[in-house]
């Protein structure tokens, strides 16, 4: 499995930014796939996730209303648009799928087996 984001970029406070994720390996279709980030001196944390069928999507609840987790299942692509980005968001952000099919990963990274290289996203003040 490789998962490749991108869209990652220095933008300032308030501006918006899509963050892409492309998958290949397995059927895309079937997996749950998730958004995590890490800032500087942090602990990797959750920021969303989204199910086989793209119709189930969670969000961590700081997040909740700034973000938003798409997949394009055609495509084997899964996208996070940030809005309203804040110096906060500044991390690396890395898209992670589940390692089973039809299983809801969560909000755990550890339910999640693939990982991708991470794209870096840092917002000035």
């Amino acid at each position: 499995v490789q998962l490749q984001a991108s869209g990652g970029g220095l933008v300032q406070a308030g501006a918006s930014l899509s963050l892409s994720c492309a998958a290949s390996g397995l059927t895309f279709s079937k997996y749950h796939m998730g958004w995590f980030r890490q800032a500087p001196g942090k602990e990797r944390e959750f920021v969303a996730a989204i199910n086989w069928s793209g119709k189930i999507t969670d969000y961590a609840a700081s997040l909740k209303g700034r973000f938003t987790i798409s997949r394009d299942n055609a495509k084997n692509m899964v996208s996070l648009q940030m809005n309203s980005l804040k110096p906060e968001d500044t991390a690396v952000y890395y898209c992670s799928q589940a390692g089973s099919p039809y299983v809801v990963a969560g909000i755990k990274a550890g339910m999640y087996d693939y990982w991708g290289q991470g794209t870096l996203v840092t917002v000035s003040s």
